[in-house]
């Protein structure tokens, strides 16, 4: 999900917020972004999480990114934080179940 903060907050104009369905695919996602977002000339003010696989945080000044563990996400509920940003792109299932037998 990518919400427009312009207006509604003082630290970023742009949240995006990702999940991942285990550890490893959250930091694989996080590095990659990482990757390309740098490629494109663009790099971070600070990061956090990327190790862990649980929560990753990317801070590119005017875009924070947030890369979840689903669980993660649906608990800390950024969207709902935010409701009243306007939404720029949205999944059509945000944390959506792991398929049956996935594990972390």
């Amino acid at each position: 999900m990518i919400l427009d903060l312009k207006g509604l907050s003082s630290v970023t104009d742009i949240l995006v917020i990702a999940s991942g369905h285990s550890d490893r695919h959250v930091q694989a996602v996080s590095e990659h972004l990482a990757q390309e977002m740098k490629k494109r000339g663009f790099l971070p003010l600070g990061s956090e999480g990327l190790q862990d696989g649980r929560w990753a945080l990317i801070d590119y000044g005017d875009i924070i990114v947030h890369v979840f563990y689903d669980d993660i996400r649906r608990y800390y509920d950024l969207e709902g934080v935010w409701r009243d940003a306007p939404v720029i792109f949205a999944e059509k299932e945000p944390c959506a179940p792991r398929p049956a037998g996935e594990k972390n």
